[in-house]
């Protein structure tokens, strides 16, 4: 049975676009990273003590913030109710480190309101980690033993990562407006200082989007490609 799987489709380009738009995301990035990395703030807090000032304001004590390894590892751990911070953003007192905590804090807050958007996120990760594991071999299960619902069973998997990277989009933005909003009325930070942590967050945001598209891309291409099996 011929699936179509090599044939060009719409998806194919948007996937190749995204890769496009990850890649100068990822470079974009680095760079911004490593600039607003050199330039500190004059309050000259560390990224622990940023993110600590934000939990505290919103009676977030309990939430504990650890240290661990690797660049850009920074994130939040609902399961345990731990911020974790790389190196750099946990003892540096930047631009860049104090965004980054303020933006990983910002999603303990929207975990602790029980922003809408965090909650589905979260409820959809056991799903979508089994798509995409599953996707492939299932796709190529089809093709090896002629049995189209396979496809079509990876393919409906494969939603669910989908669905979990398209939700991720308001979930991240939300944090970091809520970083950038904190900054500002906190008083802590100069307009020249915020507008760095703009950028280095806004820099982040595009390659969630780069791996949303891509993600619709090979949806598309799966779905574009079985139908002419």
């Amino acid at each position: 049975m011929y699936l179509g799987f090599v044939d060009m489709n719409p998806g194919f380009l948007i996937i190749i676009a995204a890769m496009i738009i990850g890649l100068v995301a990822r470079s974009k990035v680095s760079s911004t990273y490593r600039k607003f990395s050199g330039i500190n703030t004059e309050r000259e807090l560390s990224g622990a003590r940023v993110a600590r000032e934000i939990l505290d304001n919103y009676g977030l004590a309990n939430i504990d913030i650890q240290e661990i390894e690797g660049q850009l590892t920074d994130h939040y751990d609902s399961r345990n109710s731990v911020l974790c911070l790389s190196r750099g953003v946990y003892s540096g007192t930047s631009i860049a480190s104090a965004g980054i905590a303020a933006h990983e804090a910002g999603h303990a807050v929207q975990d602790a309101m029980g922003y809408s958007p965090f909650k589905l996120r979260q409820k959809l990760v056991p799903v979508a980690s089994l798509g995409s594991q599953m996707l492939f071999p299932l796709i190529i299960g089809g093709l090896f033993f002629h049995i189209a619902q396979l496809y079509y069973i990876g393919a409906a998997l494969y939603g669910a990562a989908l669905l979990f990277q398209i939700v991720t989009l308001p979930v991240e933005f939300d944090a970091s407006r809520r970083a950038v909003v904190y900054l500002q009325r906190s008083g802590g930070m100069t307009g020249e200082e915020l507008k760095g942590v703009k950028k280095v967050l806004g820099a982040a945001a595009m390659t969630y989007l780069a791996a949303a598209l891509a993600s619709l891309g090979q949806m598309v291409w799966l779905l574009l490609a079985g139908r002419r099996r």
